[in-house]
């Protein structure tokens, strides 16, 4: 693939950025019960009883602070960016809207301050982590530091105290341009289009579940798409053609950091995979002391499946980048043949231009040389880098258009179902 510095284009790169950047910390308190030593005196004819020891007590948690009171105008701050959060794909009824107008019209401060802080802290934890949530997502590993309880608790009282409330809520949404294309694309879609609709409203959701700031330079794999890209300050250095997990092994979504390659890798097999490869040739068998196989390792070579150059990132998955010896797989339009990992096609230009940023010992000619050594070689980077396997299964371009890609995981119905809050099948007209 060519390197491009286009910004914007489709989902795969762009700048992000994280505004709040202050953690509330409470300190545990600790309890302890101490015991006093005993003491024998001299003439005692019998072994005093020694007492029992007592149980060390957790210090209770700390009772939560009371609702911050809010100014009405604050309130009806609130009630408004409710009003028009169809606009991020997300449902206003899911925040009572009317619930909090009835507040503000009785005149009751505590019932006010009450209701409107539940539905800010609802609202203000869809906006940054994403509506929805837990198995829902389906094979998802994936952690959002972006808002903890504590920094939750944290914002509300700023942004009350502050008279900031639309501000606040505002700054947690994604940066990523990608977002923005697809709620131009929400915007433009006709409302009897709800399929359409449902699905743009999952991917903004999607986005959601994402780390708002990935990083200034990270790798991101969309299997959907069937694609990875290196991304720099928001721009595209090089995109590439990817086979993603088989139907039957699914690649999952998850981030980890990668910190090098190994040149003529050798390929240790997964324990899965080792009945299709037990006793072949070109496989060696590792024996433990008693002389029983313990594993099987595939040495370097022409015919090995990782080809010439695997990353390193370990996770517990097992799923890494890698090249292949399979090649003609990349011209096929569904790429989904692999056990899990991610083959991505010219891994050799992509391990290239990482291996010579920054201080290094690594140059082009350096690499070719210990490639056609045939020598496993690990050559790391300057600086390790963040890779997030993501599934967006649809993608928008900068007028609004939508890119669909095949939904090859059947993953989008159960994630719809969850952020329309139904259990069958979604119907439910999406907010505009």
């Amino acid at each position: 693939m060519t390197r491009s510095s286009q910004k914007g284009h489709l989902f795969l790169e762009g700048p992000t950025t994280v505004t709040l950047r202050h953690h509330l910390k409470f300190a545990a308190l600790a309890c302890a019960v101490a015991t006093l030593p005993f003491i024998a005196e001299a003439q005692q004819t019998a072994p005093a009883a020694v007492p029992a020891q007592q149980p060390v007590l957790a210090a209770p948690e700390p009772a939560p602070l009371p609702p911050p009171p809010w100014d009405p105008r604050d309130a009806q701050e609130l009630l408004a960016f409710i009003e028009g959060v169809g606009r991020e794909g997300l449902d206003p009824g899911d925040y009572d809207p009317a619930g909090l107008s009835a507040a503000l019209r009785s005149g009751n401060t505590a019932l006010l301050n009450n209701a409107a802080s539940d539905r800010f802290t609802k609202l203000a934890s869809d906006l940054a982590l994403g509506h929805v949530r837990g198995k829902d997502r389906v094979d998802w590993h994936i952690k959002d530091p972006d808002l903890g309880a504590g920094r939750l608790d944290q914002l509300l009282r700023f942004a009350v105290g502050q008279h900031q409330v639309a501000r606040a809520l505002q700054n947690l949404l994604p940066v990523h341009p990608q977002y923005t294309m697809l709620k131009k694309a929400l915007e433009v879609t006709p409302p009897s289009e709800v399929s359409k609709l449902n699905r743009i409203r999952l991917n903004l959701d999607r986005w959601r579940w994402l780390p708002r700031d990935l990083g200034d330079r990270y790798i991101i794999v969309n299997v959907p798409a069937y694609t990875a890209a290196l991304v720099e300050n928001g721009n595209t250095l090089s995109r590439h053609y990817a086979v993603a997990g088989a139907i039957k092994t699914p690649t999952p979504q998850l981030s980890v950091t990668a910190t090098g390659v190994i040149l003529n890798p050798w390929w240790e097999i997964p324990k899965s995979i080792e009945p299709e490869v037990r006793g072949k040739r070109g496989y060696v068998a590792l024996k433990g002391k008693d002389g029983r196989v313990q594993r099987w390792r595939q040495p370097p070579g022409p015919s090995n499946a990782l080809g010439q150059v695997k990353f390193v990132m370990p996770n517990p998955k097992a799923i890494f980048l890698h090249d292949t010896n399979a090649r003609s797989k990349f011209n096929s339009r569904v790429r989904a043949f692999s056990h899990g990992c991610i083959r991505t096609k010219d891994i050799m230009e992509l391990s290239t231009i990482l291996l010579t940023q920054g201080d290094t010992e690594w140059t082009r000619e350096k690499i070719q040389a210990a490639v056609a050594s045939g020598k496993s070689v690990q050559a790391n980077f300057a600086k390790p880098l963040p890779v997030y396997i993501i599934y967006m299964s649809s993608a928008a371009t900068v007028d609004g258009r939508i890119v669909d890609y095949a939904d090859v995981y059947r993953r989008d119905g159960k994630a719809v179902a969850a952020l329309l809050d139904t259990t069958a099948t979604a119907t439910k007209t999406a907010s505009r």
